[in-house]
Parts: C-alpha cells; structure tokens; sequence
C-alpha cells in the first residue's frame, strides 16, 4: 500500500466514526429530551403529592390529633391574615 491509500483508508474510518458519533448524539439528545419531561412530569406529581399530603395533615388535624392542632389554627390564622390583606387591598382600590 502506498501512503495515499493509507491515508484514504484512514479519513474513511474517521468520516465512518464521525456519521457513528452524530448517531449517537442524535440518540442522546433525544434519550434526553425524554428523560427532561419524565423530570418535569414527576415534579409536578411531587408538587400534587405534596399538596394532597398537606390536606390530609389538616384534615387529620381537624379530626382531632393534638400534635397537628397548633399547625392548624397557625394555617387557618394565616389564611385569615392573606384574606384580610386582600379585602384591605381591595378596598383602598375602590
């Protein structure tokens, strides 16, 4: 072999790798837009997770266990407070 074709021997081994690279990056890329909305799916079912556990604390609660009765009355004192706030914003709009 002369060097002319070793040398077109070795640029199509790297043109072949480099269409094998651009596969496989091809492949990740969409291995990993898939894997950001499996992410994104499961915060949100985390968020709902979180929110549902909290209802059932005050539901529990409010059913009568001392240790959450105190988070209770501070959730519900909160709440009482935003609505006042708002009725408060509302009325200096008027």
């Amino acid at each position: 072999m002369n060097n002319f074709d070793v040398l077109e021997e070795r640029i199509v081994q790297l043109l072949n790798k480099l269409k094998e690279n651009h596969l496989l990056i091809n492949k990740l890329q969409t291995e990993n837009q898939q894997f950001s909305q499996e992410s994104t799916s499961l915060k949100t079912q985390i968020s709902e997770l979180k929110r549902e556990n909290e209802s059932l604390k005050m539901a529990n609660s409010l059913l009568g266990s001392k240790e959450s009765k105190a988070i209770t009355k501070r959730k519900i004192n909160s709440l009482i407070r935003e609505v006042d706030f708002c009725i408060h914003q509302l009325s200096e709009v008027r």
